[in-house]
């Protein structure tokens, strides 16, 4: 994974030896596992608000999952063989890509590892804020999807992401803005990929990521959660690049929470504005 370039003015810290160290958390006995799965105690949540938070995300996974879909089907490809390996998650030091539609990555290799970098950045542009306003809505779905079938995607998306009803009902305003005093966020970010079939010219790639979505801000009522979903993405190589065709998605594998307090809707709003993404490479 490396910082993309398009970010401007993102910029990466270093120090020291410019070595990682990865702090386990405490667990308080000794064992860092023993917290998670040792039936450690989790801070009261209001049921209420829970459950409309849980709904919330259902309703938009549900229509996002709706446009995006071309057709029925199982969510794993029919022709993947049973026993791939996965394959190591170590950077490889290949640049993923050579250059940028707009603000996405592309020009990937034509290859396993072109794929599953064209995948999970495909699934960052679609699961962004973007998504939510016209002009750059219609510049993502033509970045990402074929040429073929990138007018459907673009009618049935501007019916789902145009519906007042809907965007109401996430917290947003219904030209997709959000209400005055809030930051919209909706990131997701991409743990690992995995090829599920591959050809000179197609290729199907697994892509697990969780997704932070709603609204940051004083009395909102659709408070930023996260989500962990894996996305499998039909894609084909068209004019020198990997373009999707179809996915499909489905809930998880989703990891045990620990107890960590939730930040302050300032802090969650300055993150997503301060914090910049990332070009995802295999």
């Amino acid at each position: 994974m490396s910082l993309g370039d398009e970010h401007d003015g993102a910029s990466a810290g270093g120090g020291g030896t410019g070595q990682t160290r990865t702090r386990l958390p405490d667990s308080g006995a000794g064992d860092v596992y023993g917290g998670v799965y040792g039936g450690a105690r989790r801070p009261a949540r209001n049921s209420r608000s829970l459950i409309t938070v849980v709904g919330v995300v259902v309703l938009l996974i549900a229509a996002i999952a709706f446009a995006n879909r071309s057709g029925g089907g199982d969510d794993t490809p029919s022709d993947a063989p049973a026993d791939r390996a996965a394959a190591p998650t170590a950077a490889t030091g290949v640049r993923p890509v050579t250059g940028k539609n707009g603000t996405i990555p592309s020009g990937y290799a034509r290859d396993e590892q072109g794929a599953q970098s064209a995948a999970a950045n495909y699934a960052v542009a679609l699961g962004s804020d973007g998504m939510f306003d016209n002009g750059r809505r219609r510049a993502i779905v033509n970045a990402v999807y074929a040429p073929d079938v990138a007018a459907v995607r673009q009618r049935d998306m501007d019916k789902v992401y145009s519906d007042e009803k809907f965007l109401t009902s996430i917290g947003l305003n219904p030209d997709g803005t959000a209400p005055a005093g809030m930051t919209f966020i909706t990131r997701f970010n991409p743990v690992g990929a995995k090829v599920e079939r591959f050809g000179a010219d197609s290729a199907s790639v697994s892509v697990w990521y969780s997704a932070l979505f709603g609204l940051a801000g004083e009395g909102s009522k659709n408070p930023v959660s996260e989500s962990w979903y894996t996305n499998t993405f039909e894609l084909k190589w068209v004019g020198e690049d990997w373009k999707v065709t179809d996915f499909t998605q489905k809930d998880g594998p989703v990891p045990v929470g620990r107890d960590q307090a939730a930040s302050s809707a300032e802090e969650m709003a300055g993150a997503v504005q301060q914090f910049g993404g990332f070009t995802y490479a295999r």
